[in-house]
């Protein structure tokens, strides 16, 4: 099973720092540098508000991925348990926009050390003239591998509004429901409610 993170509508207080921490953990620079170079903050997860709901939401990392199905050149493979983007290799074409039942993967402009990318022979007209058009990749949610520290979203989160979901995590929550559901069973049985 593949892990994903999985955010509780009930604690989350919509501050928002779970994006920034994102944005942060995928800078390939220091946040000062990044400043200076006016670099742009991308986070690979999304905070959604609604009137009734605040909820982070980013990719559940689907076993059947449909984006991984859909992608034309490969880009997308599974590796520790997580699908991951081979930037290299992405085109833009979105359709692993289009298949992603959570909506959760962006285009975003790709940048290689700093420097923002532009694709060979394709211009974009403006108000300012023809310019070059920007290089942009797809992006998601990557469980932050690689980071010491693992997830930057759950580590700065003040409500505690994330949980990982792996195999120890779903093992237990079966356990503990089985446990609950005996354990009611048998109070009914014995003390004849029902």
């Amino acid at each position: 099973m593949n892990t994903f993170i999985l955010g509780n509508p009930g604690k989350c207080i919509g501050c928002k720092a779970c994006e920034i921490a994102c944005s942060v953990a995928h800078l390939d620079t220091s946040v000062v540098k990044a400043n200076e170079m006016n670099l742009p903050f991308i986070s690979r997860l999304n905070l959604v508000r609604t009137s009734s709901v605040t909820m982070p939401i980013q990719c559940r990392q689907c076993e059947d991925a449909p984006c991984a199905n859909v992608c034309s050149v490969g880009a997308i493979v599974h590796k520790d348990n997580c699908n991951v983007v081979l930037e290299e290799k992405c085109i833009g074409c979105k359709e692993c926009m289009l298949a992603c039942p959570f909506g959760m993967i962006d285009m975003q402009p790709k940048f290689t050390e700093g420097e923002a990318e532009f694709q060979v022979g394709l211009k974009v007209e403006s108000l300012q003239g023809e310019q070059k058009k920007a290089y942009v990749v797809m992006q998601k949610c990557d469980l932050c591998k690689g980071r010491a520290n693992g997830p930057a979203c759950i580590e700065v989160c003040p409500a505690d509004a994330f949980v990982i979901v792996n195999p120890d995590f779903i093992r237990k929550n079966i356990h503990d429901k089985r446990v609950s559901s005996a354990q009611e069973i048998a109070k009914r049985k014995y003390t004849g409610n029902s």
